[in-house]
């Protein structure tokens, strides 16, 4: 069954939203595993995949051992062009308060900016999530599916979204 969040349920997932984004647009790598459970899943999937149920998706991850490999890549393997990321996300829609997690998803557009070039839209999309109460009462994602809209995305993606 279902129950709506207090305030201070609704505020700490609203600074989980928020903090999360800006990690990310700080670059903080280390810091971004930290918001999720050790069981987490993370994927990023395009639209038309999600809405046809394929399960193809552009990066999937099954824990936050496999996201801290991904942090030592984007740090030690990869080699790209550095650009930063802003991150612009609306509020979560909660779907379902259950049994210690909150389902929900929020809008989010990602703004690329590359040095000497002017910023450009990277991602949009929304977040599908299954978020977490931890036993020290702080929340983290337990499931993030990332779903883009658009069907043309760069010939790659180094920083999570």
């Amino acid at each position: 069954m279902s129950s709506p969040l207090n305030f201070e349920d609704w505020f700490a997932l609203n600074q989980l939203y928020a903090r999360y984004a800006s990690a990310l647009d700080a670059a903080d790598w280390d810091a971004w595993p930290e918001f999720f459970t050790d069981d987490c899943i993370y994927r990023l999937q395009p639209r038309e995949n999600h809405e046809r149920g394929f399960p193809l998706a552009t990066l999937s991850f099954e824990s936050k051992a496999m996201l801290r490999d991904r942090v030592y890549g984007i740090r030690e393997t990869l080699y790209h062009d550095p650009y930063y990321q802003r991150h612009v996300v609306g509020t979560p829609l909660v779907r379902e308060v259950a049994g210690g997690r909150i389902r929900c998803e929020a809008n989010y557009a990602v703004f690329r900016t590359k040095l000497s070039q002017l910023t450009t839209v990277f991602n949009v999309g929304r977040t599908i999530d299954e978020v977490a109460r931890m036993p020290d009462g702080s929340l983290r994602f337990a499931s993030r599916l990332v779903v883009y809209d658009s069907e043309m995305i760069p010939n790659s993606i180094i920083y999570p979204i």
